[in-house]
């Protein structure tokens, strides 16, 4: 074709006086001609080979035919393209199936939503749990969260979620009438943010039958108790003509009976503390006024133990708290320091009340106890506070400890809003610090 071309082109120049604009014109025709015509065969190959990688999301691309001659090469990298986008897809729907089954199983009502507030995805858990409690019906994915549940703190947990980007816990009775949820919320890394509400319900009906338990029984003990003290305290008073056997066997029926009366007393108080029933007078109280308070109820423990009690470092700042619950806490731990803060060399306890201002981790007063004992080992003092958690038992049963005084004196200070905690070294003694907040710190929890 290019030696045709060639031959028309010089007959065009030898025949004609101007011969050269008319071998112009045509080469400019034919020019355009076979641009069209290339044009248009590529077009159709570009055409077939776009719709082709178009369905790539429904179906690989077909095997190479004719209609990607000119583009093999191209073709076929496509086609491999599409086979891997194919099997991520595939196990990308694997996994999200698998992660709703795994969500759907839980036994915990899941949600999520995202910056805006709009329900993104719940589980099986939260269908079930709405429509009995909001107007209107099941949960519905893209409309708004408070559209759906209406309750304050599932509403206030996820909104510290999205705006503060922390995770949020609260407790809420209002979710479904007669049940209790506890609620997480946690942010998601891509916006939005997920919240867990899990039933407490059985839990906290547990609770309760094993502190009314506990009160009931220990209510019932306190009068056989008694009496079986009285009657022993009788003989062993007035009845001159026993055994020293016999005067042993009944010191010690004496003995055990009076430690079965405070641990039943300490049950009492434990139960009283525990339930939500309990009340408490809190007011403004100065923190010098109830370290003297305790030091005074403390006196005769403190004669008759021979120890020795001092008031150190004292602040005139007031809390806001129930009197008698503060005193008895610090009677509690000023008389686990006489119990146990006898030193090596020391005939006798030396215990030291203090207290002082405090900015961290909140404006508050803190209360100290130390003593001067053989100290705890550091393994023991993330458990002290447990209930009937002894360090040393046979000591401890040896010294008439219930196992109940730290974990009492723990309570009474977190409803009051505050922390406990005690620091130890062996053979350094122990200190046992805690926390209330100041008159415009906070109020007393009920």
């Amino acid at each position: 074709m290019t030696i045709a071309l060639a031959i028309v082109v010089a007959l065009c120049v030898w025949l004609a006086p101007h011969g050269w604009i008319f071998a112009a014109i045509f080469l400019l025709g034919w020019a355009a001609l076979s641009s069209l015509l290339i044009a248009r065969l590529v077009g159709q190959d570009v055409s077939a080979l776009r719709l082709s990688t178009a369905a790539i999301a429904e179906r690989p691309v077909d095997t190479i035919g004719n209609q990607y001659a000119d583009f093999d090469e191209v073709a076929h990298a496509i086609s491999q393209v599409s086979e891997r986008v194919q099997r991520q897809l595939a196990d990308a729907s694997e996994g999200r199936q698998k992660l709703e089954a795994m969500i759907d199983s839980m036994q915990d009502a899941v949600v999520a939503v995202d910056q805006a507030g709009r329900i993104q995805w719940t589980n099986q858990c939260m269908q079930k749990l709405i429509p009995g409690a909001v107007i209107g019906g099941a949960v519905r994915v893209g409309h708004a969260l408070v559209q759906t549940i209406r309750d304050p703190d599932v509403l206030q947990c996820v909104r510290a979620a999205l705006e503060e980007r922390a995770v949020s816990e609260r407790r809420s009775t209002s979710v479904v009438p007669g049940r209790i949820f506890e609620i997480a919320a946690s942010p998601m890394p891509g916006g939005g943010a997920v919240a867990v509400l899990h039933d407490m319900t059985r839990i906290e009906q547990v609770e309760r039958i094993q502190r009314d338990f506990v009160a009931n029984v220990s209510h019932e003990l306190r009068t056989p108790l008694t009496s079986i003290s009285g009657y022993v305290e009788t003989l062993l008073d007035h009845e001159a003509g026993l055994s020293t056997q016999a005067r042993e066997f009944l010191t010690t029926i004496l003995k055990n009976a009076t430690r079965m009366n405070r641990l039943t007393e300490d049950l009492l108080v434990m139960a009283r503390v525990e339930s939500s029933e309990s009340e408490l007078h809190p007011a403004l109280v100065r923190a010098d006024i109830l370290i003297r308070d305790a030091v005074q109820a403390m006196s005769g423990l403190v004669q008759d133990a021979e120890a020795v009690l001092e008031i150190g470092e004292v602040t005139t700042t007031e809390v806001f708290a129930d009197t008698d619950a503060i005193v008895q806490v610090l009677s509690n731990l000023i008389e686990n320091g006489i119990k146990y803060g006898h030193g090596r060399n020391a005939a006798a306890s030396r215990v030291i009340v203090s207290a002082r201002e405090v900015t961290e981790p909140f404006d508050a007063v803190e209360f100290r106890v130390r003593d001067f004992g053989q100290g705890i080992a550091s393994e023991h003092l993330g458990r002290i506070f447990e209930r009937f958690y002894r360090v040393d038992k046979a000591r401890s049963r040896e010294s008439g400890g219930t196992g109940l005084g730290l974990a009492i004196a723990q309570r009474i200070v977190q409803i009051h809003g505050g922390n406990i905690r005690a620091e130890s070294a062996l053979n350094h003694g122990s200190t046992f610090i805690f926390t209330l907040p100041k008159q415009s710190g906070g109020s007393v929890r009920p």
